[in-house]
This record gives structure tokens, sequence and C-alpha cells, in this order.
């Protein structure tokens, strides 16, 4: 980094001209008032005009270059620079966890260069950020990715999958994924069917807002989620997130049954046609009387073929991008269609050419609750004539993800009778009075 680093232009140079370097403690006048503070790195990303400084009371703010009358060095200083912390004393006889990272902010730290939110993901970094993890848990880290939520793909989950094969193999008692928040519902899906009647807890949990904001929920998401991981009174895959905007209760939720609802509320992620699995309440965890104890049978199916659409209808939809996915080579189509299961009957023709050329075309709901049932109306009729598959209560996201694991594993023949199998939990028994 250098003395000056990310400042250009004016900043540069009246930063320059009064030879101050980063981490020097400095008092800038401007036209209207005055402050004191250490000069920090300027982020990349944000406005070119701008000196930023860390003021005694511990807050950083941004001074407009061109509102500055004078800029004086007080005295020199060191360069803000992060320095790992040394791990606490850990009972060993505390259960073994292993943490695996793949990016997002449940775990992280501010560069000032960047703005970006960077992983602070070996054990004695995530002791320091959150130290109470060491009343509960001896953690071993591991960063599998770094990427953006919405660069995740099928690859990576496969990828993930490997790695919890190998920790359950090493011992580890109970896992916890951090991810971002945006595609956290896909993975914890594309996990639940690849991991199936996995032995111990796998939960996947992420954060709203970054551990530099006072609101930030990653602490109390990643204490729950390594206390239910500890306790292993669960096992396979699960999403843990606030219950509410309050900072009081984290959700267990089945990692085929849930959905991210909110763009920033902390309590973004809900359970959908069910209630969560658990609810973890100042350190206790209470299950959900309808989770099911398998443990049998762990044969894992970890691939996935991604070949394969999801149609979300709407007035107007042109059936041209039907026949565009059939080109392609696309083996399967989900349709989000609306209501009970309707689609513009414009539509059936490009439908029956894709189940004609021996494409999966199943039908799923765009309402977030309820049941597919396309036996009521006659759009509904038409499409089952054709071969359409109606999928339940399945989520349209957890049936995308499954038919890329059913083409990843399975033959063509055998694809229908798998999407039509409750594999994951993905379809419920019954559909709850109200949702």
């Amino acid at each position: 980094m250098s003395e000056l680093s990310g400042y250009k232009n004016k900043p540069l140079k009246i930063l320059s001209d009064a030879g101050i370097k980063i981490g020097d403690f400095i008092k800038i006048v401007t036209k209207t008032t005055e402050y004191s503070g250490n000069i920090l790195p300027r982020y990349e990303y944000s406005n070119e005009e701008f000196i930023v400084i860390k003021m005694s009371n511990g807050y950083n703010i941004g001074i407009d270059s061109n509102s500055i009358t004078s800029v004086k060095k007080i005295e020199g200083g060191e360069e803000p620079k992060f320095i790992p912390p040394s791990k606490p004393d850990v009972k060993e006889t505390l259960p073994k966890i292993s943490i695996l990272g793949t990016g997002g902010t449940i775990a992280s730290r501010i560069d000032y260069k960047t703005g970006a939110v960077n992983p602070a993901f070996s054990a004695e970094e995530l002791y320091s950020i959150i130290p109470e993890l060491s009343a509960y848990a001896n953690i071993n880290t591991e960063l599998i990715s770094n990427i953006a939520s919405e660069q995740m793909n099928p690859e990576n989950w496969k990828n993930m999958a490997e790695k919890i094969i190998e920790k359950i193999s090493d011992g580890n008692q109970g896992i916890v994924i951090g991810h971002g928040t945006d595609t956290m519902a896909y993975t914890s899906a594309a996990l639940s069917f690849a991991l199936v009647n996995c032995p111990i807890p796998v939960i996947i949990t992420g954060a709203q807002r970054s551990t530099d904001r006072p609101s930030s929920d990653a602490s109390l998401n990643m204490i729950s989620s390594v206390i239910v991981a500890s306790e292993n009174r669960l096992n396979g895959i699960y999403l843990a997130m606030h219950s509410s905007i309050e900072d009081n209760e984290v959700s267990i939720h089945g990692g085929t049954r849930v959905r991210k609802n909110h763009t920033s509320r902390r309590d973004a992620f809900q359970s959908i046609g069910v209630e969560p699995i658990a609810i973890v309440n100042q350190g206790n965890v209470t299950i959900n009387n309808e989770f099911n104890d398998n443990r049998d049978k762990f044969t894992p199916k970890i691939n996935f073929d991604e070949n394969v659409s999801l149609l979300k209808f709407h007035p107007g939809f042109n059936p041209k991008i039907i026949d565009t996915i059939i080109d392609s080579g696309a083996k399967g189509i989900i349709l989000e269609g609306t209501g009970l299961g309707h689609v513009n009957s414009k539509c059936n023709n490009a439908i029956k050419k894709a189940i004609n050329k021996g494409m999966f075309v199943g039908m799923t709901s765009q309402c977030l609750n309820g049941r597919i049932k396309m036996t009521v109306y006659s759009a509904g009729r038409d499409l089952l004539k054709l071969g359409v598959v109606p999928l339940e209560d399945m989520l349209p996201e957890s049936a995308l993800v499954k038919l890329m694991w059913a083409y990843g594993n399975y033959k063509d023949e055998e694809i229908q009778d798998i999407m039509t199998t409750n594999i994951a939990g993905e379809f419920t028994e019954r559909t709850i009075l109200g949702r």
C-alpha cells in the first residue's frame, strides 16, 4: 500500500504538500469548521474529492477537499493494518466443528483500498470477531471459495458437497457454511439433494449486514449455527438466519423449504408452507416435533447438470422463449405458472414440442404458498394432457435445483419418478390452512 493509498487529484496534492501519510494524526480546517483524526486509506470507489479520517470518537468521516482551507500534520502515526489475534484457550472436550467459507459477509473485515468485505477466516480471526464461539466448540476453518453469492454455480455446490464428505470423514461433529445470502437458498436445496440423510448437521448461514455495522446480524447467526452444529441433535442440511428484526432469535429452516423474501431485513429468510425446523433463543435450541431424524443410508450423489431452465410465466409471455431453450439443447424446463399451475394456451405448442423431444417439463406455482392442482381448470388439464408434470408445493427454486441434480445423477427415463418423489423434504404432505 502506498503512503497515500487510493488518493488522487486534489486530495493527493493537499496531503502530499503537507507531508502527510496514511496513519498520521492531522488537523483539517474547512470554511465552516475543523476536524482532527488519523488519515485513512481512501475507498477505491468512493468520491475522489474526499479525504477520510478516523476521529477520536471512533467515527470515520469524509471531508470534501474543495471546502478545505488548511491541513496540518500534528504527529506521525502508523498505517492501519490487521493483526490476527492469538487463539483463545478452548477446551479440548468441546465438539469439533468445521466452518467452511464460501464468501459473503458472515465473517469478514473491510479492505479500505477497495471497500470490499474480505474474509476473516482463520480460527483465530473468527474467535476474535465472535469470542463466544470458544464456549461451544473447537472450530477448524477452511476457505473453499471467495465469491459473491450471485457467482455461485452447480460446480461450487459439488465442491462443497465433496468438502463436507471429507470433513465428516475427519470426525467433525457438525459443519457450518458461511455463504452470501442472495443465492443461499439455492445452495441449501442443492446440498439437501446431494447429501440426503447426511449423518451430521450442516448449517448454512450468512449475514444481511456486514460486521462493521452496529446492526450486523453476523454474530448471532454464526453463534446459533455453531450451537446447533455442536449439539448434534439434528442431522441433514439447514439454513440459519434471524427470526425477526430483533437481535434475539435465529430460525433453523429446512434446506428445501426456505426462501429469501426481503432484500435487506435481518429476517429476510422464511420457511414456506412449513414451520422452521428449530429455533435458537439465547443459546437454547427448541426442535420442531415434525423433525424426522433419519441417519441411515447416507449415499451422496453430488453431480449436477445445469442444462435446465426455470421460466416464470407472465401476461404477454413469448412462447418463442421456450423454442429458444429447446434449440439450445436443454434437457428440462421448470415452469413457474400462475395460481394452481397455468400458462397461456399460446405456450402449449412450444411445450408440446419440448416434451416430444424428451425434455422434462415440470409445473410449479409463483404463489408463495399452497400447492399445484392442475385438474381444476381446463388450462391445467390441457397441460396435463401434453405431459407437463405437476410438482405439488415444491418451491420453484428447489424444483430447478432438483432437476439439475436429477439429470446429474440419474438416467433420462428415471427423471420423472425422481422429480415426483419426496427426496429431501421438498414436498409437504399437506398444505397447512392459511399457508
